[in-house]
Formats: structure tokens, sequence, C-alpha cells
């Protein structure tokens, strides 16, 4: 008994340590953006809330982990895949239905005329730096969360975040498409600034903006459509206040809408692509949810003819 309470202790305090430590580093060295950092850190994670637990519980931990290195570097990796089936990147039907939706009008264009100053760096420029870099942060902590504290919860996010990714990926494999930046740099808009991290450079935070470059420079950059970044924005959004009361959920939703506007100024994303995203989160969790009612379903069933079998 006195051992468990032992373990127990060992296990809470190496949590805090954790999260000091955490804390420490992103004040040091900037959030971890680069994937390989952030698969250590949710490793370490695991670890430190492994200990004093049974041994299938630390393989389950070293499956789950293994689970979702798979999962983010399938995704990383495979929107190439579109570059050597030799897909043709689509550079003007995004474009074209930002156009319908807003009157013949770029809004990526129209935003950076209105608010984009090349000299200064605005209030609203940091605010978006920093909106931008929740798509770093805000899909992977529930990872750690909910996974310490609720496995059977932590399958059904994982479950969410799995299909949403993977759906991302085909569509971008059959549809490449190109961002409002590279368009413009093609001539199919008036000229467009890429600024996402110029709110990183005024807050002094260069690691994340090095981080961010090397990545943008590796990854596949025709993977616009749908945007990711608006539906890890919203799935994680509807995930936390899925259970609150009505007026939480109403408010919560300008967090989705100001990654769209951050996405459309910085010249990220069209808005077509946001609000496709956004479907792909719909679709997604409505598919999951009648996957799981289904295993219920035949789960009580089962219970039901055991039980009258006895």
């Amino acid at each position: 008994m006195r051992r468990n309470f032992s373990l127990v202790v060992a296990r809470q305090i190496a949590l805090i340590a954790y999260v000091v430590i955490f804390v420490w580093s992103a004040c040091r060295n900037g959030i971890p953006v680069d994937r390989s950092a952030v698969m250590m850190w949710i490793l370490a994670a695991f670890i430190c809330g492994s200990i004093g637990k049974s041994r299938s519980a630390q393989w389950r931990m070293v499956l789950d982990w293994s689970i979702i290195v798979a999962l983010y570097f399938a995704y990383d990796y495979s929107r190439g895949t579109a570059d050597q089936l030799g897909m043709p990147v689509h550079f003007t039907g995004p474009r074209n239905l930002d156009r319908i939706l807003f009157f013949g009008t770029d809004p990526n264009v129209w935003m950076q005329k209105h608010f984009y100053e090349p000299d200064s760096v605005r209030w609203y420029d940091v605010a978006g730096s920093l909106i931008y870099m929740t798509h770093f942060i805000f899909p992977v902590a529930p990872l750690i969360i909910l996974w310490l504290r609720d496995h059977r919860e932590w399958l059904m996010y994982v479950r969410r975040l799995s299909l949403i990714m993977s759906i991302g990926v085909i569509c971008f494999i059959l549809y490449p498409a190109a961002p409002p930046w590279m368009a413009a740099k093609n001539g199919y808009t008036e000229p467009l600034s890429r600024i996402t991290g110029r709110g990183w450079n005024h807050l002094n935070m260069h690691t994340v903006s090095k981080v961010w470059d090397r990545g943008a420079a590796v990854l596949n950059g025709v993977a616009a459509m749908p945007s990711l970044h608006a539906a890890f924005s919203l799935f994680v959004t509807i995930w936390v206040v899925r259970n609150r009361a009505r007026w939480i959920q109403i408010c919560s939703a300008l967090f989705p809408l100001a990654m769209c506007i951050t996405l459309t100024y910085f010249g990220e994303h069209w808005v077509v692509d946001c609000i496709f995203g956004w479907l792909l989160v719909v679709l997604a969790w409505r598919i999951c949810n009648r996957w799981e009612q289904r295993i219920a379903a035949n789960a009580a069933t089962n219970e039901t003819e055991l039980q009258c079998a006895r």
C-alpha cells in the first residue's frame, strides 16, 4: 500500500517537473513546432504519466505514442504524394469561389491593402501570429491531457483527429491547390505578401519563426484545400465546449472565425479553404458518432444475449 502511494506521489512530482521544464524551455527556446520535438515532448509526458502503472499499461503507452507518431508523420510526408503522381496544381478554383462569395473581390488582397503596413508591425499582426501558432499546440494538448485522465475519451479524440487528417491528406493528393501567396506569386491575383512570421519576430520569438520557415521549405506547399488550420481550430473548440452551456458554445465560435481571418490576411489560405475545413470536421465528427453508436448498440445487444443465455 505504501509502495503504491509512493509511486503515485512520484508520478505527480514527475508531471509537475515536466510542466515546469516545458514552460522554461518554451520561454527560452520558443514553443516547439518542429514535429520531432513535439513527438518527444509527448513521449516525455506519457512516460511521466506511466510511472507506477502496470507493465501492460506501460506497453499501452508505447502503443498509443506510436499511433500518434505514425499519424503525424504520415500526414507530414504523404502530402507530397501529389507531386510524385504528377497531379496538376490548381491556382484558380478556390480563388474563383472566393470571388463569388465576395462579389468579385479577392479577400486576401483586400485585407492586405487595408491593414498590412510593410514598415510597421501592428497589434493584429502579433495577434494573428499567435492565433496561427495555436495550430501547433491546441490539437496536441488534449492528446496528453486525455491520455493521462481518460483513455476512452483519448480514443474518441484520436479517432476524430485521425479521420480529419486522413481525409485532408486524400484531398491534398487528389486536388493540390495553391495557397493565395503562391497564386499571387504566379500572377493569378494582385501581389500578396506572406507575412505569417512577422508577429513572432516582433515578439523576439525567432526560434519559432526559423522552425516554421524550415518546415515550410520542406513540406508540400500546395496543401491548401481544405485548410487543416481552420479544421483543427473548429475541432478542438467543439471538443472543449461540446458539453458546456449554449452561450459558451456560441462565443467559442469566435476562435475558428479568428483563425479564418488570420489565414486570409496572411495569404496562407482562401476563405473557401477554411469553409471546407470546417465542413470536414462536421463530416468526420458525424462518421465517428455513428460508428461509436453502432459499436455501443452491438455491445448492448451482445450483453443482452449473454444474459438471456445464462
